[in-house]
């Protein structure tokens, strides 16, 4: 009779032992949990196959899926400030632009600057960056680095491995993975690791590997509808993104990598299309290789039994433009530009399968990354731990709007995004409104619209709210004087 009492005590005890480390972010065998950070730039949830977007039956994304079956789609998760720096800076800060100090794409972390790399490395981590930094300080505090040198080269690149200088030959995405893999294999077991695996793809311009020549070769990729879009019902300003499908096809007409295009004789509505179909080609090509390495990075996880003790994270930089408004890249507030995918995966702790609508702003990833590993969270980051919502649990008071500022060039603006409308505010002095629930693809301004005058109302009170939290002044936020980038449109002739 004492045998199986005694069983069902020591059961009842390692029952509440596992509770308690997953509490307090420990894996099975008591330490906490391994991370492995996947970032590709400029990733459009438009070509995750998962996000269920309009090129998901032509571009699959079946390795990057996987991390969602098994784990969770986050639905609504942006970028404070649109654009590769800045939003790279915010991940590792935890901090906003103005407060970390990087506005644009030139920009350095000070040395005073927040990491929340520091807080892994006094909980114990091992802890590597590999593949595309593109922010001007070399990576501190991480055991090591090889980044590549600003936005590297697609063949035979370049980086610097803590310091020294390295070269490769061959594809970037497949250097970059067999550099990670080869880390990962060297990496003491006895603590746990943090990878960031940081790929260059998709960022033009797309130069993809040969194995991917001929994908869609044979086919014509769906245009978005609002692909020649004349931008009526909306600011002038909004119109000025320098970025445009029709500034790219002039640009595919000599001296591009995969080769030039031949619009001789076409009006500007088919340079659009002709050009849409190589962009778009190209860009899901460069997706192709970055799927192939999250598939190997996965494998390697499972062959070594490290994937039921490892948080895998599936991101990008911030959102893409992929010819909606008949633009390509990003810096906008315009949804396309300013959601970012993310999908995550840690057995037993985050439900397969799932699917999570809070809103998410890319300052929440350090402190989520700290609370999951235990760590302390520095009081002058300016996120929240999202861990709650991965694990299904009801949080109060989670936000319901967020806040945005782009300081670049032509296209410097700051609004409010809340879960049904948002409001910017132009360099120009223009204002623009928008009900995302009757108008998704944000084709008609509603700011002079009676109907909506206490809705804007509310939302510039909102702002302001935002503003104080944020800790901005109005001085401070992009307009006219701006700190500002070159305008690289091209020039006509």
């Amino acid at each position: 009779m004492i045998a199986p009492h005694s069983f069902r005590v020591s059961w009842f005890a390692a029952s509440l032992l596992m509770v308690s480390a997953s509490i307090h972010g420990q894996d099975r065998q008591g330490k906490p949990p391994n991370i492995l950070y996947i970032m590709s730039d400029d990733h459009a949830t438009s070509a995750v196959g998962a996000y269920q977007g309009r090129l998901k039956d032509f571009a699959p994304t079946p390795n990057i899926d996987s991390i969602a079956r098994q784990g969770m789609r986050l639905n609504n998760v942006f970028c404070n400030n649109s654009i590769c720096t800045p939003s790279r800076a915010s991940i590792i800060t935890g901090q906003y632009s103005h407060v970390n100090g990087i506005r644009t794409l030139r920009g350095s972390l000070k040395p005073e600057s927040q990491s929340f790399v520091s807080g892994l490395e006094k909980a114990g981590y091992n802890t590597a960056v590999i593949g595309k930094w593109h922010i001007a300080s070399a990576p501190r505090f991480f055991d090591h680095y090889e980044v590549l040198p600003g936005q590297g080269a697609y063949f035979n690149p370049r980086f610097s491995r803590n310091g020294q200088q390295t070269k490769y030959e061959g594809y970037c995405t497949d250097i970059i993975t067999e550099l990670s893999l080869d880390w990962l294999k060297s990496v003491d077991k006895e603590a746990p690791f943090f990878l960031m695996c940081h790929h260059k793809a998709p960022h033009g311009k797309w130069e993809y590997a040969p194995r991917h020549a001929k994908m869609f070769a044979d086919i014509d990729i769906p245009m978005p509808p609002t692909v020649h879009d004349a931008f009526e019902h909306r600011s002038t300003a909004l119109a000025k993104h320098f970025r445009t499908l029709l500034f790219n096809s002039e640009r595919m007409r000599k001296n591009w990598p995969t080769g030039t295009l031949d619009l001789d004789g076409m009006s500007d509505e088919q340079k659009v299309e002709v050009g849409y179909q190589k962009y778009v080609k190209e860009y899901l090509r460069c997706v192709a290789g970055v799927d192939e390495s999250v598939g190997r990075l996965l494998g390697y996880l499972e062959e070594q039994g490290l994937a039921d003790d490892t948080i895998v994270i599936y991101t990008s930089d911030q959102g893409m433009f992929l010819g909606e408004h008949g633009y390509i890249d990003k810096r906008l507030i315009l949804e396309e530009s300013l959601r970012m995918p993310f999908l995550v995966r840690y057995p037993g702790r985050i439900e397969a399968g799932s699917a999570n609508d809070a809103m998410i702003v890319n300052v929440d990833f350090a402190e989520t990354i700290l609370d999951y590993a235990g760590a302390e969270i520095p009081a002058d980051m300016q996120g929240r731990s999202f861990r709650p919502l991965l694990e299904g649990r009801k949080v109060e008071g989670w936000r319901r709007s967020m806040f945005y500022a782009y300081w670049g060039g032509l296209t410097r603006h700051y609004g409010v995004r809340t879960e049904r409308y948002k409001l910017l505010w132009h360099h120009t002095g223009e204002r623009d409104f928008f009900d995302l629930q009757t108008d998704p693809l944000e084709v008609k301004s509603r700011i002079d619209d009676p109907e909506y005058a206490d809705r804007v109302q509310e939302l510039t009170q909102e702002f302001e709210r935002l503003r104080l939290e944020v800790k901005i002044e109005r001085k401070d936020l992009p307009g006219p004087a701006s700190p500002a980038e070159p305008d690289r449109r091209r020039r006509k002739r």
